[in-house]
């Protein structure tokens, strides 16, 4: 109840405060609430990058960065965990999708509309189902577009297409799933400057780890799930507890 009321509350401020940001509103401007971050900033930053391509429909930056918001969006209520999050994302997953894919084609050789595109069908399948976004033929599209993330740019956004392919292999429901697959990005994704600082890598490689067996696995998750309790964000610290007591 007091999760509903506080969602409401934040929604009726947004709607307040959201008429008087767009007035002024401009990439840039959306850019900044972005960088804060939470609830009503997302929320806006996707109102000022709307109401930008109702004007300039056929910008480019203004497409990803609108899809990027989206998904930020979603992902951000699941993991706070608010009321009614799976709509959210439902929601928000399918809008992102929308400006992605125009971004993809103002700018096919930017690995940006690819990408947002793939984690939008991500918070989408989170918001639906994995069941549900594979009837909707959303396996192919999403392999694809990370697949052309890592062709056009396999360091871009601190490699997360690598680190998203192998998640993508590693969730997908029976008999799609490719264990082996997801390992060989996770462990490409391992080689990168990226992962020391990644709690996602490390809990994601760790769950497979798990799923594969073997006491050497299970040492090394066990390692690598020891440093992501203590620390970066609590979702991710919270599932990496998870799995280490499953372990221990």
């Amino acid at each position: 109840m007091i999760k509903q009321f506080l969602r409401i509350a934040l929604l009726l401020f947004a709607a307040i405060l959201t008429p008087l940001l767009v007035l002024a509103g401009s990439i840039a401007d959306a850019d900044a609430l972005y960088e804060q971050g939470g609830t009503v900033n997302l929320f806006n930053a996707i109102n000022m990058c709307e109401t930008f391509l109702e004007k300039s429909p056929e910008n480019f930056e203004g497409n990803w960065k609108c899809a990027r918001a989206c998904r930020e969006y979603g992902e951000n209520a699941k993991k706070s965990n608010y009321d009614g999050w799976e709509q959210i994302c439902a929601e928000y997953g399918k809008k992102g999708m929308k400006y992605a894919s125009k971004a993809k084609a103002l700018d096919p050789n930017h690995p940006a509309g690819y990408y947002f595109y793939g984690l939008n069908a991500g918070i989408y399948s989170d918001g639906t189902s994995i069941i549900t976004a594979v009837k909707e033929g959303l396996k192919n599209k999403t392999q694809s577009s990370f697949e052309k993330v890592y062709e056009l740019d396999k360091a871009y956004e601190e490699a997360g297409a690598i680190l998203a392919l192998g998640r993508f292999w590693a969730v997908l429901p029976w008999p799609l799933y490719d264990k082996k697959k997801a390992l060989n990005y996770y462990r490409e994704f391992q080689q990168t400057e990226y992962f020391q600082s990644s709690i996602e890598g490390r809990v994601y490689l760790s769950e497979l780890l798990i799923a594969l067996g073997g006491d050497r696995n299970k040492a090394e998750a066990k390692d690598l799930l020891t440093q992501s309790v203590q620390a970066g964000e609590p979702y991710f610290r919270n599932w990496a507890q998870r799995l280490l007591d499953k372990i221990r």
